[in-house]
């Protein structure tokens, strides 16, 4: 790549983060013109260490969950690696995702600590990309069980997404993903014309792809077993909420906060912001309103949790420097 190239990359990815930090402090600022900011201080100097100690520990035992759903599907490609090697990585991915201004960040590093073990950076990304759709699935049937028992709780009216059409996604994600386990040659051809690019390179890790899905498929235990993680990861996730919610002595159910903890997640997502900052807060006052709960509730919930996740995450910054580099 010629030095003008170079320039001209680092030049728009600076452009992009630019415009992400200011989504983000402009949809904190419209929130924070609509609340009482002095109420919102207080509430937080009242919080309950206790709880907030909780809370750290629930995310804790979630990341230990995350790390066994990824040992599994390694293991299931006879790439074999330590768990608590297994863990480390998983503490630095935490760390980028939470400080750098991109939840990509983090993947990129579970690829490079296990492309080694695995010989092969398209096997290490495969793995990486099973586990975040069957996270991505238990996620929505998380938040599909809360918005059909919250339906029942306040009434339809009040959810600001309906359960049908939370199921509908997951079964729609499952006719994606289950034919693509068991027919991967299938999926092999649908990516074909991919090769137009390049057709040794794409050619190459579309093969490598398809084989890594075929292997998945002689292991269904292992899909099990990571499929009941991604929904116990996602419990925890609630439950994680649920301390930060008694420490603040809010009045919200954990049915309620099964439903809008996922979709924070999947709107966090989008790449229109810095790490969600702004888009989470906005998506948790949204339901909150509609839960006729203050804003400033709101606002609090998703600051305090996001912060509780980065104190944690600063456990992969001790990691990553005991690496030496």
């Amino acid at each position: 790549m010629s030095d003008e190239s170079t320039r001209t990359s680092a030049g728009r990815r600076y452009v992009l983060t630019v415009l992400k930090l200011v989504v983000s402090v402009a949809l904190l600022a419209f929130l924070f013109s609509r609340i009482d900011t002095a109420r919102l201080w207080d509430s937080a100097k009242r919080a309950s260490l206790p709880w907030l100690a909780t809370a750290l520990a629930v995310y804790g035992v979630n990341v230990m969950a995350s790390t066994w759903r990824w040992w599994l599907l390694l293991e299931a490609q006879n790439v074999h690696v330590p768990g608590r090697k297994l863990f480390g990585s998983f503490l630095v991915a935490t760390f980028f995702n939470n400080f750098l201004p991109s939840n990509i960040g983090g993947d990129v590093i579970r690829i490079r600590d296990t492309a080694g073990p695995s010989r092969s950076k398209t096997l290490a990304t495969t793995v990486i990309l099973v586990d975040r759709g069957m996270g991505l699935m238990g996620l929505v049937l998380i938040s599909a069980l809360g918005a059909t028992i919250a339906a029942g709780l306040h009434g339809s009216a009040s959810q600001p997404i309906w359960p049908a059409w939370l199921w509908a996604v997951f079964i729609g994600g499952l006719a994606i993903s289950v034919p693509a386990v068991l027919a991967p040659q299938g999926l092999g051809r649908l990516l074909q014309p991919l090769t137009a690019v390049h057709p040794e390179w794409v050619g190459g890790r579309i093969d490598k792809f398809t084989s890594a899905l075929g292997r998945f498929r002689e292991h269904p235990a292992a899909l099990l077993g990571c499929f009941s993680g991604a929904i116990l990861v996602q419990g925890l996730m609630v439950a994680f909420y649920v301390a930060v919610v008694h420490a603040l002595g809010m009045s919200i159910g954990p049915w309620d906060l099964a439903v809008i903890v996922p979709l924070s997640l999947v709107v966090q997502m989008l790449p229109i912001s810095v790490n969600g900052l702004g888009l989470r807060e906005a998506t948790f006052s949204f339901y909150f309103t509609r839960l006729h709960l203050p804003i400033e509730s709101a606002v609090l919930l998703s600051l305090v949790a996001a912060a509780l996740i980065m104190v944690f995450s600063l456990s992969g910054a001790a990691v990553y420097v005991s690496r030496g580099r």
